[in-house]
């Protein structure tokens, strides 16, 4: 399905969020190390784990509130929510005020809106587009956003540092138009029929109970429970992206050269280092995604899976036993390979397990692998205050064979409870 035979929403929002994700992605990444300056590494991690729990119950009301008040509604509201949070947060971080604590609780809120948007994006697609088109939609979004996690890295690294105020202030700026833009030249699609299914009397918690007691079913199943468990301990390692390798990368590379050309060299330090590493992982995902995927889908999922988490421990290795910034940038692509070698596979294992009529609840509640390890993840942050960056990436080292072995334990599972299906 080519761009032009689009549904027109989804060309307007393609472009519009191609903006904001490469605005956003020009400061995010190094948050963490200006949490951790400003409030020391121990608080800093307390902090952003209370933060994604917040964010954790928002994600799980996103759908409710996409059903029951529209898709094009909650994602007005959430882009102009999340551009008002930058906005503050770009003051607080001004010439003339220095808040860190308003500038966090901007971060919170952002981060909230965040996820209030998500649900209503997806949900937006698939009203527009038929069944078969999906996922060839979801896959240019999904490269749109990778191309952004190329481009925001290289361009922060070059304006973070000196221009945090300025960057935050754009974000609210895009954001806000973002819902400005959607407001226009978009339309309602959430069908009428969904809204009015709901009670008027129902409340918010009553969503989350609801939500949270479907969940409990499912995870009955054991070989879901492993596939969650094992998911946490390997999301332990790749949500690092954004919250320890920062922080490390910035504590241990000193100003190097990274290229010279006869007299002429480029050197990096800290943040600049970082964003190089961090838009080598996008630029890799987004141009290879496809190619690897394909690749894995030729091999038996168990080894897949378990050789996926073993090659994220041996990334840690590598993180851990160099400050040189080729090593890291080869650290980097084994890191981006383990992460490519699962990502294609593991949605099609979900569907696979998962009953017809209730397939896309096992979905709904196989996205814990990431809110539970996006909530748990900051700790690692510290972790390193307590003791020390090698054994900090040795314990993340050990919870990715964990997770190995409960993948490996998980296909046992499930083959025995094959072959008793069979003899039956």
């Amino acid at each position: 399905m080519r761009i032009r035979d689009w549904d027109s929403n989804l060309k307007v929002r393609l472009f519009a969020e191609a903006a904001m994700n490469i605005t956003y992605w020009m400061f995010f990444p190094f948050l963490s190390i200006y949490f951790a300056d400003e409030f020391g590494k121990n608080r800093a991690g307390f902090m952003l784990v209370f933060s994604q729990i917040f964010s954790v119950i928002a994600n799980l009301l996103g759908g409710y509130c996409a059903d029951r008040f529209g898709r094009k509604r909650m994602m007005v509201f959430s882009s102009i929510g999340q551009g008002l949070s930058f906005f503050i947060f770009g003051v607080a971080s001004s010439p003339w005020i220095q808040s860190p604590w308003v500038g966090f609780i901007s971060f919170a809120f952002a981060g909230i809106f965040g996820s209030l948007y998500w649900p209503a994006s997806q949900a937006m697609v698939a009203d527009v587009v038929d069944e078969k088109q999906r996922s060839n939609v979801f896959a240019v979004f999904y490269t749109s956003l990778n191309i952004a996690v190329v481009i925001g890295p290289l361009l922060g690294a070059i304006f973070y540092v000196h221009y945090r105020f300025q960057l935050l202030l754009l974000a609210g700026v895009v954001c806000i138009t973002l819902g400005i833009v959607l407001t226009k030249w978009t339309r309602e699609t959430a069908p009428v029929s969904k809204g009015s299914a709901l009670s008027d009397n129902e409340k918010w918690y009553d969503v989350l109970k609801k939500q949270l007691k479907k969940y409990s079913q499912i995870i009955k199943d054991r070989t879901f429970l492993l596939f969650i468990i094992a998911g946490v301990l390997a999301g332990q390692t790749f949500m690092q992206l954004d919250m320890l390798l920062p922080v490390y990368i910035k504590d241990v590379v000193k100003e190097q050269s990274l290229f010279s050309i006869g007299d002429w060299s480029h050197t990096v330090a800290g943040e600049q280092a970082f964003g190089i590493v961090l838009a080598e992982n996008g630029f890799l995902v987004a141009i290879f995604t496809v190619a690897v995927t394909k690749w894995m889908s030729r091999y038996y999922e168990r080894n897949v899976f378990v050789l996926s988490s073993i090659v994220y421990a041996l990334s840690l290795v590598l993180f851990s036993q160099t400050e040189w910034i080729w090593r890291l940038i080869l650290a980097m692509a084994v890191f981006t390979f383990a992460e490519l070698m699962g990502a294609g596979l593991q949605q099609s294992f979900v569907s696979k397990i998962a009953p017809p009529h209730m397939r896309g609840q096992y979905f709904a509640a196989s996205s814990l692998r990431f809110t539970i390890s996006r909530t748990i993840a900051p700790l690692s942050i510290p972790m390193t205050v307590w003791i020390g960056y090698n054994w900090t990436f040795f314990i993340l080292f050990i919870l990715a064979l964990f997770s190995a072995a409960l993948y490996w334990l998980m296909f046992y599972s499930l083959e025995k409870k094959s072959l008793k299906w069979g003899s039956s």
